[in-house]
């Protein structure tokens, strides 16, 4: 799938960017991972300080999905590290957004996966398998809702209510 850049899609869709049917996510997210531009569907989770739920979907075969995960913004502890961040290579992922931390940043970074986090912290979560799978999530300053589209390069983050073409 040829690569969005997120800038074009922006000057070319006010019209959708004005009905709300193509948000951009506030600028909070820093980069990881080797993949600089990724998109795809979006398959949701929410979690608070438990990657139990994030497991479980990485595990699942990623088919150029992006998972966006809610983790309700913690700066307490990651929920996600390299060991999910490899899976979700192998398990075929297009890319993962995460309103929390992540840790093993050297690791990540070392996965052919683009993943957007707010930062990084060392301590692990829970594992405890409490949260909620393919549910609307609130992210960066916008409701998400499992199926729609996520674009993602070095602007920024862009959530679309349907696929954009080239």
């Amino acid at each position: 799938m040829a690569a969005l850049a997120t800038a074009e899609v922006c000057d070319s869709n006010a019209t959708l960017l004005q009905s709300g049917e193509l948000r951009a996510l506030h600028p909070i997210f820093q980069i990881y991972g080797q993949g600089r531009a990724f998109s795809g569907p979006i398959v949701t989770v929410k979690v608070f300080e438990d990657n139990v739920l994030v497991r479980e979907l990485l595990e699942t075969r990623g088919q150029g999905r992006v998972l966006v995960i809610d983790g309700g913004g913690s700066m307490r502890c990651a929920i996600l590290g390299g060991n999910l961040a490899q899976l979700a290579v192998n398990m075929g992922w297009a890319g993962i957004v995460v309103n929390g931390c992540v840790r093993d940043v050297d690791e990540i970074n070392g996965c052919d996966i683009g993943v957007r986090a707010l930062a990084s912290h060392p301590l692990k979560s829970n594992k405890k398998g409490v949260g909620e799978k393919h549910v609307p999530v609130y992210i960066g300053g916008t409701f998400i809702r499992q199926g729609e589209w996520l674009y993602a390069d070095s602007d920024g983050v862009l959530v679309s209510k349907s696929e954009l073409s080239t």
